[in-house]
């Protein structure tokens, strides 16, 4: 069941006011998807985007997301929980954070968690909407005991953005820092320009200004979205969207990118980090935004993002539902370089494994007429060229094409062949560059409509959504140049 017009009113309609039988047609519109996926984060119905509050608490994993339940529009957003004691199987904990509060009474927007003490401090912004509707933002707290019971704070943590912003202020990431609270946020200026700014505390209810958080020359468009700051190996590692950046100052063919710079040090007393590296894509795929990571309690630095994009129409839409999260991924420096894989939890999920080999040569099927809910790993030699076939049909007509060229270090991403193109406007191939002459090494997650594409144990990552019809399962390879082996594994349904 679906709405074929979404006017505002129907956006902003209050969640007490839709019908049980609207819900429960939606929800078995959603369930006879063909595109659930099976150990994804994903809606129950309706739409999902930023991830939230990722954090440890009370000897559980807990993870919140942006959610509007009553179709796949962005509308009036709440948190929806969930925890979990592995970081694969998850359990539903409801909603989290609702639009309740005359201080975020259009929308509960994107945060962070901290655990102090025996309670998870929330942070998030509160989005309002004047008789004008004119936008009024606050960014605001609540806490959640050991219980799980949420209680929000009636004052905002920062009741308006300082002067010389636009009510373009959002995104707050609350971080342990020299013995002091700091918030990092996203802004706007009055000038229509992105820029980061950082706050600090003592006592978590009083947030002092302190200014811009300097890490480049470069502009960053008119806005940056979700900033997260971590710290690897004690060095500075800030992960952002800049949105409207500059495609000369930053190659990048998504609507939006999601993107990162490592430094050596950070300064809090000039909100300086030093000898920022460039400007770089934390994801080369179609599909990766608002990603927020964190210091886990076990020394991983920790992330997760949105398996989906702002502005974009998916094919789910039309079923009521859209987006999930990405797979779950440990952080860590390389060179300088940030590498990203999957943290090793998911080989929880591993079943009947299949261990293939063979020479690249004529078009060759790894694995048959079998659900898209697997993860391959496959060793290239250095010198070969070829193409990786996934989410393929029975005559390979229909496919999502990796192709690969080692001798010179290059692969592209295409979906111009898939059953359900979309977003074409924005490209139909992503390209990376990877050390010539060298083996490739490619681990692969597939589920349903998700392809996660891990390239070098992290060193590049391709997160893209694709939507195949029911049959098109197959797995093909087909090249030159050498002796390729790997091996493939069924992975079960998370909880």
């Amino acid at each position: 069941m679906t709405i074929n017009e979404w006017t505002r009113a129907l956006r902003y309609q209050s969640y007490d006011s839709w019908s049980i039988d609207y819900l429960e047609k939606l929800t078995q519109s959603v369930q006879q998807s063909t595109w659930r996926m099976a150990y994804h984060i994903q809606p129950k119905t309706g739409l999902l985007n930023d991830p939230n509050g990722f954090s440890f608490f009370n000897g559980r994993w807990h993870l919140f997301y942006q959610a509007y339940p009553f179709g796949p529009v962005h509308g009036l957003k709440s948190w929806y929980h969930l925890s979990s004691t592995n970081l694969i199987d998850w359990q539903d904990e409801g909603y989290g954070l609702l639009p309740d509060h005359p201080m975020d009474s259009h929308g509960v927007y994107s945060g962070t968690a901290i655990a102090v003490e025996d309670q998870l401090l929330l942070a998030y912004t509160g989005n309002v909407r004047d008789e004008n509707w004119e936008r009024l933002t606050y960014q605001m707290g609540a806490w959640m005991d050991k219980n799980n019971q949420i209680q929000k704070i009636n004052q905002p943590l920062i009741p308006a953005p300082p002067a010389g912003y636009t009510t373009h202020f959002r995104d707050p990431q609350v971080i342990r820092y020299a013995e002091r609270y700091l918030l990092i946020i996203g802004a706007q200026t009055n000038q229509e320009e992105g820029r980061v700014l950082v706050y600090q505390s003592d006592t978590l209810t009083d947030w002092e200004l302190l200014g811009e958080l300097q890490f480049t020359d470069q502009s960053l468009g008119f806005m940056v979205e979700c900033p997260t700051l971590v710290f690897i190996d004690e060095k500075p590692v800030l992960i952002f969207c800049p949105q409207g950046m500059d495609k000369n100052d930053l190659a990048y063919q998504n609507i939006y990118p999601n993107t990162y710079i490592v430094g050596e040090s950070f300064d809090l007393e000039t909100l300086t980090i030093h000898n920022p590296s460039p400007i770089q894509n934390l994801d080369e795929g179609f599909d990766l935004y608002a990603t927020q990571g964190f210091c886990a309690p076990d020394g991983r630095i920790l992330s997760v993002g949105w398996a989906g994009l702002p502005e974009i129409e998916y094919p789910t839409d039309r079923e009521g539902w859209a987006h999930s999260l990405s797979l779950i991924r440990e952080l860590s420096l390389k060179d300088n370089r940030l590498y990203q894989q999957p943290v090793k939890e998911y080989e929880n999920l591993r079943q009947n494994v299949q261990s293939f080999n063979g020479e690249l040569s004529d078009l060759t099927c790894i694995k048959g007429n079998q659900k898209n809910t697997y993860e391959l790993e496959i060793d290239l030699p250095k010198a070969t060229t070829g193409t990786l076939y996934l989410f393929a049909d029975q005559t390979n007509k229909h496919h999502l094409a990796l192709h690969f060229d080692t001798k010179h270090g290059k692969m592209i991403l295409d979906r111009s062949q898939t059953d359900e193109p979309f977003a074409q406007a924005f490209g139909e191939t992503r390209s990376v560059d990877f050390t010539a002459n060298q083996s490739l090494q490619l681990q692969i997650f597939a589920d349903q409509s998700i392809c996660e594409i891990f390239v070098n144990n992290g060193e590049k990552v391709l997160t893209s959504r694709v939507f195949p019809t029911e049959n098109a399962h197959h797995l093909f390879l087909e090249g030159q140049g050498g002796h390729y082996e790997g091996n493939i594994w069924n992975l079960r349904s998370a909880l």
